[in-house]
């Protein structure tokens, strides 16, 4: 299914681009990111595990169980911090 990757913050950096479209097979947001892990060194570090990543689906937080659908939109965020 193609589903649409948006990086934001310092993932993008690493990574060197905002967004882009993708091929998977993927059927859980976990399943990506760790396909996502594979990809690339740029990758692997910027969503490697143990990293506090947050990620939405379709525009709302979610918990790496989350499922997959064709068409869906992932965004990808460090952490936040502020003052």
């Amino acid at each position: 299914m193609k589903v649409q990757l948006r990086y934001f913050a310092s993932i993008r950096e690493a990574i060197g681009s905002g967004s882009e479209t993708l091929e998977t097979s993927a059927t859980t947001l976990a399943a990506l990111r760790d396909e996502l892990i594979g990809r690339s060194g740029a990758h692997a570090e910027a969503l490697a595990r143990g990293k506090a990543v947050r990620v939405a689906l379709n525009q709302t937080m979610s918990d790496e169980t989350a499922a997959l659908t064709e068409g869906a939109e992932i965004g990808f965020f460090p952490p936040v911090t502020g003052g």
